[in-house]
């Protein structure tokens, strides 16, 4: 593993391909197996590679309702990865299985908010929500779309249920802090723990707050302006 990130290293990552294809080689039947070297594939940013192989293994588990959801599921996901958001979009609309249906709307959610689509984006957000309305990845989904729309009220709502279900998230801090400047409610507590809970979050994203404090003192000096007889 590499220290800073927690993911397979270079040499590691190439010893579990070559363990998963002996593994295909030796059981073909095995769907698992290729919907493992899958995501191999694509966290290694192997997109090519990664789509023959779901593609192939589609046409030799066609006939396997399960197989073919999570393995429509895995391909959606390469598409997704390889920032072909309408090929992920069509994928992930193909997949019946209860068990991925949230995970498939999530991820459209996510692949609409990419493409900046975010009237429809929510839709798919709220969707997934409410499948699982504790999981707090789609709960910051709806979140961040809210606060692209411009919803600020809604998005701060949605951090904060954010933080009661994972007090680790720092991002959800630093936006529950930027929504707050904007609502005029107390927001220094949410950036300080922004900055305890994720450092290096808070510090890649200290420019956004600059710009919006920047802006908030440009509006209040426009609206004491105009208030002057």
């Amino acid at each position: 593993m590499t220290e800073t990130t927690g993911r397979p290293s270079k040499a590691e990552q190439q010893a579990l391909v070559h363990q998963l294809v002996q593994k295909i080689d030796t059981q073909p039947g095995d769907y698992q197996a290729y919907y493992e070297l899958t995501v191999l594939l694509t966290a290694g940013q192997d997109y090519e590679q990664a789509e023959a192989l779901a593609m192939k293994a589609l046409g030799r588990f066609e006939a396997n309702q399960k197989a073919k959801n999570l393995l429509t599921y895995a391909l959606g996901n390469v598409y997704y990865q390889a920032e072909a958001y309408d090929k992920a979009l069509a994928a992930y609309q193909e997949i019946t299985d209860p068990k991925l249906t949230a995970d498939a709307y999530l991820m459209m959610g996510q692949a609409l908010m990419a493409k900046k689509d975010y009237q429809h984006a929510l839709v798919w957000a709220l969707t997934a929500q409410e499948a699982q309305p504790q999981a707090v990845d789609t709960n910051l989904l709806v979140a961040n779309i809210l606060l692209a729309l411009g919803n600020n009220q809604q998005a701060y709502d949605y951090y904060q249920k954010v933080i009661k279900l994972d007090p680790t998230q720092g991002a959800a801090y630093f936006n529950a802090g930027l929504t707050a400047m904007v609502l005029g409610k107390p927001y220094a507590d949410l950036f300080a723990q922004a900055k305890s809970v994720d450092a290096t979050y808070f510090k890649t994203h200290q420019q956004q707050l600059s710009d919006i404090e920047k802006m908030l003192a440009a509006q209040s000096e426009s609206s004491s302006k105009s208030t002057k007889p």
